[in-house]
């Protein structure tokens, strides 16, 4: 009953689309009164002209003078256009998203059925609850103890500290061996590898991003302390991780620490030169315990094989 009732349903749909696309692809054959009839297609026949009503669908006739015929022959002409337009806009717009999922499918895939966005950014991949999940990492401002901000290297007076506000990053990372990716713009010097140039996957000879353990203190975290003498000279203290740093395609950057992280707090800096820290880094966690991360990028499902119809013969 119920399949009966469903079946009725899907044709009856059938029924509204088809007539709805007829009265879409109709023509009007307009009268001299300034009404019209919807058609489908028409024909002169003597002094009567037979058309086929898209409203109806049935066969009607009218007389051949009350028609309008330089009307209905420039409403005509523009509907072809607007067709014709209309056909073109479609092809492109079918061309562009051939285009897009090209692009899309040469981004690496850093999991099964998980790829990096098109766009730039900074994400980690994690892993939660036996899922990979990317997730993006967002900039935070360090703030300078005692000093005025800008590059931490310069101008410092003899002790300064480099600080995150909050005990802890927003992004956690399950996992502790992450892997970070990055496309943000590179300067001269790390815009080509200096070996194997034309492999997609490089070693980047700049130390340009590196990842730092930061120091726990009351509601915040340090990233760096910095000292400077009477002489002017300039030390530093942070706590680098080893890392290994490769290029992907699409412009990408993989980021990796060479070993586990102990669970604590972290952070990946961008190095502005050989002595200088970027004020913006881009903090996150190590804590297998943590709650899921907000709106992580998951992989895509697969849509499930049709299934199996009996046979025949085992019925």
């Amino acid at each position: 009953m119920q399949a009966c009732l469903f079946a009725a349903a899907v044709a009856a749909l059938l029924a509204i689309s088809a007539h709805s696309s007829a009265q879409d692809h109709a023509q009007r054959l307009i009268l001299k009164d300034g009404s019209y009839q919807l058609v489908t297609k028409y024909e002169v026949i003597g002094e009567r002209v037979r058309y086929f009503s898209a409203e109806r669908d049935e066969w009607e006739e009218l007389p051949k003078s009350l028609v309008d015929w330089p009307a209905t022959e420039k409403n005509e002409a523009e509907q072809h256009e607007q067709d014709r337009a209309a056909a073109e806009s479609a092809v492109k717009l079918e061309k562009q998203i051939e285009n897009e999922n090209a692009a899309a499918a040469k981004l690496p895939e850093v999991a099964p059925g998980l790829r990096l966005p098109s766009d730039s950014g900074v994400f980690l991949l994690d892993n939660f609850k036996s899922q990979p999940q990317l997730i993006e990492v967002a900039e935070a401002e360090g703030d300078i103890s005692q000093g005025s901000k800008g590059n931490i290297f310069r101008g410092a007076l003899a002790k300064q500290a480099v600080e995150l506000p909050g005990d802890h990053a927003k992004v956690q990372s399950h996992v502790d061996l992450p892997s970070f990716y990055l496309n943000l713009e590179l300067p001269p010097a790390a815009a080509a590898p200096q070996q194997n140039p034309q492999s997609p996957e490089a070693v980047v000879p700049f130390d340009r991003f590196r990842i730092i353990r930061t120091q726990p203190k009351p509601g915040k975290r340090v990233l760096a302390n910095v000292t400077r003498n009477v002489s002017g000279k300039v030390s530093q203290e942070q706590h680098f991780e080893k890392t290994t740093i490769t290029r992907l395609n699409g412009g990408w950057l993989k980021l990796t620490p060479a070993a586990s992280l102990a669970p604590g707090e972290y952070a990946v800096v961008e190095m502005v030169d050989k002595e200088g820290m970027n004020l913006y880094v881009w903090d996150f966690g190590i804590n297998p315990n943590a709650p899921a991360n907000a709106n992580p990028w998951k992989p895509e499902a697969k849509e499930a094989p049709p299934a199996k119809k009996p046979n025949d013969q085992g019925r």
